[in-house]
């Protein structure tokens, strides 16, 4: 049911006119706007807070715990799925392009064995039976761009970290109770993923679901040291360098899910798409500076 739900809600904005809104730079609400209604559908306000980010007993790039403020946002409630992603590559192909970028980057690895969307007569499709799965083998740029298609924009990942750790510091977006397989997809093999909306046990308190395991995510920043700086160049879109990937994925064990886990160990290269690696898009609240 959620493939039926995202699929018809994507069309729904399609036909609506928001693919003009592609143009716009990371378009975000601006100060006193409020956001259409078709942006903020199945998404999940995440009201601002100061916060812990890192923690100083984990891995060394999650050192030092510091504290970060961020503005309260929207985060979509699921990953994007194939099925979503097709409807994107498809906007693409009617404009001219294909599954490439203005400056030629690719935004899908449609030719890597692991992708789950291929062209059927002439047109982008989710694998039979896969369309409500996580969409993978989009690259950082493709994901940034359907956000932006979307008039959204990749969470930082500051934003990332409070929407799955909440300001009281859960160690796993549920909260601390140790991860099992009702919670989160994880430890079972390459690209073994689950419907985006399963497991409703490991979803945070606000709603947001499968933040944990599944596939890991983008995020805005680029791969830098802590502490977090918003304005240190970590969320320069135009820099060059790995970007950070957040929350564990189908083939990654049980450290992967814990709400400061950073990917480090993982393969982050923006301008390739990576089998196990998803994501998500958010949203400045009304009112708030945005990023």
């Amino acid at each position: 049911m959620v493939s039926n739900r995202a699929v018809d809600f994507f069309a729904g904005c399609v036909s609506a006119g928001l693919l003009l809104l592609a143009a716009v730079s990371d378009p975000t609400p601006a100060k006193g706007k409020t956001a259409h209604p078709a942006a903020l559908a199945d998404m999940v306000r995440i009201s601002g807070a100061r916060f812990t980010m890192g923690r100083d007993d984990g891995p060394a790039d999650e050192r030092p715990a510091h504290r970060v403020t961020v503005g309260a946002f929207h985060i979509d409630r699921h990953e994007v799925t194939n099925a979503a992603f097709a409807i994107f590559l498809n906007a693409g192909l009617n404009a001219g392009r294909g599954p490439v970028d203005a400056e030629g980057r690719r935004l899908f690895d449609w030719d890597d064995g692991d992708a789950q969307i291929h062209k059927r007569g002439g047109r982008f499709a989710a694998d039979p039976g896969l369309g409500d799965h996580p969409v993978v083998e989009a690259s950082w740029h493709g994901a940034r761009a359907y956000c932006r298609w979307r008039a959204k924009r990749l969470p930082s990942e500051a934003e990332w970290e409070l929407a799955a750790r909440g300001p009281e510091g859960r160690t796993y977006p549920w909260g601390d109770r140790p991860a099992d397989a009702s919670r989160a997809r994880f430890a079972v093999g390459w690209g073994e993923t689950l419907a985006v909306g399963s497991l409703p046990a490991g979803a945070t308190p606000e709603g947001v679901m499968n933040m944990a395991g599944n596939v890991h995510e983008w995020v805005s920043s680029l791969y830098l040291p802590y502490p977090y700086v918003a304005r240190d160049g970590r969320e320069d879109r135009q820099a060059t360098g790995a970007r950070v990937t957040r929350g564990g994925a189908a083939d990654t064990g049980v450290a992967s899910l814990r709400t400061t886990w950073r990917g480090g160990d993982v393969s982050r290269n923006p301008r390739s798409g990576h089998h196990n690696i998803g994501f998500r898009c958010a949203l400045s609240d009304a009112g708030s500076s945005g990023r």
